[in-house]
């Protein structure tokens, strides 16, 4: 089986992802973490994708996905979940990653990118509000049984 798990920065789909695989054993990959399968990106990209067709009927893969071009990995068939929060949490949570300091840039960056996804295929939408994590996880535990 493949998860994508897509959304904007901050919104909680790392958290999301690994509850989900405590429950499932199943192996995250984030971003492009996929370019440590293969010396060159174009040849990188190959296996990932096929490793990704492979996890439809065995194993289980979560794709963590913040970039709009990391779509195009998902297979058709995957189960496509969006994270989704409100412009303040995402940058509120992102400054604390820069220890209390979001810059000007940071915060501009963050609104021109806000709600990328939201326009994306998707088969469920949550919310990465606080304490959502666990009640976000077994609904999707409950699409996939």
């Amino acid at each position: 089986m493949v998860i994508g798990i897509m959304g904007d920065s901050c919104v909680g789909k790392s958290s999301l992802a690994e509850c989900i695989s405590e429950k499932i054993g199943a192996e995250i990959i984030t971003g492009k973490d996929y370019l440590s399968l293969a010396k060159s990106e174009s040849m990188a990209k190959v296996i990932f994708k096929k490793k990704l067709n492979s996890a439809l009927s065995e194993g289980n893969i979560l794709y963590v996905i913040s970039e709009e071009e990391q779509l195009s990995f998902l297979p058709e068939q995957a189960l496509r979940v969006l994270v989704t929060a409100d412009l303040e949490t995402i940058k509120f949570r992102f400054s604390k990653r820069m220890k209390g300091n979001l810059p000007e840039a940071v915060s501009k960056m963050l609104e021109r990118k806000y709600g990328l996804f939201t326009t994306e295929r998707h088969d469920i939408c949550v919310t990465g509000e606080d304490g959502s994590i666990e009640k976000n996880c077994e609904e999707i535990i409950k699409l996939i049984k």
